[in-house]
C-alpha cells in the first residue's frame, strides 16, 4: 500500500520539484531586469526608462513557492545524518531514525498547511494585496498551503516505508 501512494505522489511532487526550478529561473531573469534596466535609466539619466515596479514583490513570493515546492520531493533524500552519532548503528537502526524525523516533518507541513490556509481566508476577508503588484496575498497563502500539505503526505508516506523498513524507490 505505501509503495502504491508513493507511486501516486510521485509525479506529483516531480512536478512542483520542476515548477520549484522554473520559478528559480524566472526569479533570476527578473532580477536580471531588474538591474539592467535601473542601470539602463541611471546612464541614461532617465531619458530610457524600462524600469519596472513589483520586482522585489516577485522575488519574495517567487521565492517562497520555489522552496515550498521543492520540499515535499526531496524531504526524504536531504538529510543530513552526522556519522559520529551514527556511525556505530546498524543500516536499519539509522533507517528507523530517519523515518521517525520524517514523521516531524508530517506536523510542521500540516501544521503550516493549516495556518496558511487560515491566512488565505483573513487576506480575502480584508482584501490584502500585495504592496506594488496588488495582487491578493491570499492567492500566494492558498499555494503555499497546498505545498505544505504535500509536504506532510510526502514525510509521511517516505516515512512509514522507512520505519516498516521498505526501500525507498529511486525514480
Amino acid at each position: 500500500m505505501l509503495n502504491s501512494a508513493s507511486k501516486l505522489l510521485y509525479p506529483l511532487t516531480r512536478t512542483m520539484q520542476a515548477i520549484s526550478g522554473v520559478t528559480l529561473v524566472s526569479m533570476m531573469v527578473v532580477t536580471l531586469m531588474d538591474v539592467v534596466t535601473r542601470k539602463l535609466f541611471e546612464w541614461t539619466a532617465g531619458s530610457v526608462d524600462f524600469t519596472f515596479i513589483g520586482g522585489i514583490e516577485l522575488i519574495k513570493y517567487g521565492l517562497l513557492i520555489t522552496v515550498f515546492f521543492c520540499l515535499p520531493h526531496t524531504v526524504a533524500s536531504s538529510q543530513v545524518t552526522v556519522d559520529l552519532f551514527t556511525a556505530k548503528l546498524s543500516e536499519r537502526r539509522k533507517q528507523l531514525i530517519q523515518g521517525l524525523f520524517l514523521l516531524g516533518y508530517v506536523v510542521l507541513g500540516a501544521a503550516m498547511s493549516y495556518q496558511f490556509a487560515i491566512s488565505a481566508q483573513e487576506a480575502k476577508e480584508t482584501l490584502e494585496t500585495t504592496q506594488d503588484l496588488h495582487i491578493s496575498v491570499g492567492y500566494f497563502y492558498n499555494i503555499i498551503s497546498f505545498a505544505s500539505a504535500v509536504l506532510s503526505l510526502s514525510a509521511l508516506i517516505n516515512g512509514l516505508q522507512m520505519i516498516v523498513g521498505h526501500e525507498l524507490e529511486t525514480h
